[in-house]
């Protein structure tokens, strides 16, 4: 006969692994400053994963323990920065933000009154124009999503710091209680 197994439901899935993790980061080894440093450098790289490509896990490892994070808690930073899909939300915020920092001039504020469309045989012809638009397009984007990489990280950095120190405070109100249950257990 076969057994019934209860499904969960993918937001119960998603809710629990969110929560495992988070509990995995508040019981890494290493102190508050060092379980947040490397969770806000692991959150802010992610920001940035996709504009380069995945390339800056290259130098994932080298920058968190450059920084003195935590690794554990940097891959769970960007862990939990994957499932909050916000370098997707972000995405044409930074490309916004990237074009006001470093501005482009294009064929129309150059004085050329045609746009033109680029094909692939201008490329071949020896014309670049399309490529280096696509290159500065991405380029808006990556200064963009460095800035809110920056900012997220920070802002990670004393969220994460509040709630280590909330949940280590917890714990040891917990651990007096329990010693002090046992020491009236063993007197009586």
């Amino acid at each position: 006969m076969m057994k019934k197994y209860s499904k969960h439901h993918f937001v119960n899935k998603l809710y629990r692994a969110f929560k495992l993790n988070f509990l995995k980061l508040l019981r890494t080894p290493g102190g508050v400053k060092k379980v947040s440093l490397g969770f806000s450098v692991g959150f802010g790289l992610e920001m940035i994963v996709i504009s380069t490509a995945c390339l800056v896990y290259l130098i994932f490892y080298p920058i968190v323990k450059l920084s003195g994070g935590s690794v554990p808690a940097a891959i769970i930073g960007n862990v939990i920065g994957k499932l909050t899909f916000l370098p997707i939300l972000l995405m044409p915020f930074a490309k916004k933000i990237g074009e006001m920092i470093y501005p482009v001039r294009t064929g129309e504020q150059s004085g050329s009154p045609m746009v033109k469309e680029p094909s692939i045989m201008d490329i071949f012809q020896g014309d670049f124009t399309a490529v280096r638009d696509i290159l500065h397009g991405g380029l808006h984007i990556l200064i963009g999503m460095s800035i809110f990489g920056a900012v997220l990280g920070v802002i990670s950095y004393y969220v994460i710091q509040f709630f280590y120190n909330k949940t280590a405070k917890r714990r040891l109100e917990k651990r007096r209680a329990r010693i002090i249950i046992y020491e009236q257990n063993l007197g009586s």
